[in-house]
């Protein structure tokens, strides 16, 4: 009889990329990470970029109008219909009435005129132009509306519970909404996802029609480190928000911070700068007290399994993707690693085949995972390799 199925079957072992992890006696007691200081915001999320991990948090599902910050949504669907191959940045769009006669920022369109993407992007994204949205919301998906749906139906995608879209620019309007949290995710997967598009986010000035324009973005001229994203203001009630990031190493951080109140008689300027030293806080804190480190480089092997009915004994298997991890400093020492699987696979097993997944944990929880796959391929054996597989499974059912 064959033997039943094995739940957690583990591996643990030592991190290989790193000499260190093996030589650093665990600490005696943990770090214990101070609070993030006051930030005098609404809610906030520190969130490291290559991990997903949340490091720091203040009510991250408070829904918060984005003001200009939506517009980060309006980038992530055209950069989705530039991958598609949909729109080229060369392609160029007829600006209509609509496009030049939108209220508040503007790169200042033209009426007819005909403007690459490559141009309207950096409209959109440098001088947060409310007249680029639009002009780009017309031309990729023919009004604004269909627009709007293509940007609700990516939030839904993505896993923002907490945002929701009603028009292509940011300004006010009835639920028009999102979160700390869903914008710090947002932006992680703009960075994430479209490595080749992130200099628009930290372009500090652009030239169009003969006026040079700012970047709203105030910590770029603050932090050489910053990669910028986008800042947005939705009015008194909600005011000021902030994607925002910054790179150090193996560490790239995102913080969004919703809902800064503007101050009584300041400029648009003196709150942006503002706006930026909020982010610039929350960007040292992270980087101050945490450190991301590269585990497992792509093609390590974490173990052997056994393949069932396989022509080898057991395969090798690993990572295809290299693992980094998050931890507050000097805390690296205390990490651990399982490889589990839920049951032993059955041939044919093909190179690169997820067979179980690696978990890295600290102090018992859980601070991020990764897939094993089998790093060879194994083919099914022959009649007498897999009737010993079956000797072997009964056998293992008897002593069970």
């Amino acid at each position: 009889m064959r033997r039943s199925i094995r739940l957690a079957l583990v591996f643990l072992f030592a991190f290989p990329c790193s000499a260190a992890f093996a030589s650093v006696a665990a600490p005696q007691t943990p770090f214990v990470v101070p609070p993030v200081p006051a930030l005098g915001v609404r809610s906030y999320v520190l969130l490291d970029a290559r991990t997903g991990q949340i490091l720091a948090q203040q009510r991250p599902d408070a829904r918060v109008a984005p003001g200009g910050a939506a517009k980060l949504m309006t980038a992530y669907v055209v950069f989705q219909e530039l991958r598609a191959g949909r729109v080229r940045l060369s392609s160029r769009l007829r600006i209509s009435r609509t496009a030049w006669h939108q209220p508040g920022a503007r790169m200042f369109l033209k009426p007819g005129a005909e403007v690459s993407v490559n141009d309207l992007l950096q409209g959109l994204l440098v001088d947060g132009g409310n007249d680029a949205a639009v002009a780009l919301a017309e031309g990729v998906a023919g009004t604004r509306a269909g627009f709007v749906s293509l940007m609700n139906d990516y939030a839904r995608e993505l896993g923002l519970a907490n945002t929701h879209f009603t028009n292509v620019t940011g300004l006010p309007s009835a639920q028009l909404y999102t979160s700390a949290l869903d914008l710090a995710r947002l932006s992680r997967d703009l960075l994430v996802q479209f490595p080749e598009y992130a200099h628009y986010f930290a372009q500090k000035s652009f030239r169009w029609s003969g006026i040079t324009q700012y970047n709203y973005d105030k910590l770029l001229w603050r932090d050489p480190n910053a990669v910028g994203l986008a800042p947005g203001y939705a009015g008194r009630a909600a005011g000021y928000c902030m994607a925002a990031g910054a790179t150090r190493e193996h560490t790239q951080l995102i913080a969004a911070v919703m809902g800064m109140a503007p101050q009584a008689g300041a400029s648009l300027a003196r709150n942006l700068n503002t706006l930026a030293r909020v982010s610039e806080a929350l960007l040292a804190y992270g980087f101050r007290f945490y450190t991301t480190h590269e585990l497992y480089k792509s093609g390590t092997t974490v173990g052997s399994l056994r393949v069932i009915g396989g022509a080898q004994r057991k395969i090798s298997v690993g990572l295809d993707q290299p693992l980094y991890v998050t931890v507050p400093s000097g805390e690296y020492s205390a990490l651990s690693a399982k490889a589990e699987f839920v049951h032993d696979p059955k041939a044919p097993v093909s190179k690169g085949q997820r067979l179980g997944r690696l978990v890295v944990r600290l102090a018992h929880k859980s601070l991020t995972s990764a897939p094993v796959v089998a790093l060879v391929a194994d083919p099914r054996g022959n009649l007498w390799q897999r009737l010993n597989d079956d000797v072997v499974d009964w056998l293992h059912s008897q002593k069970a």
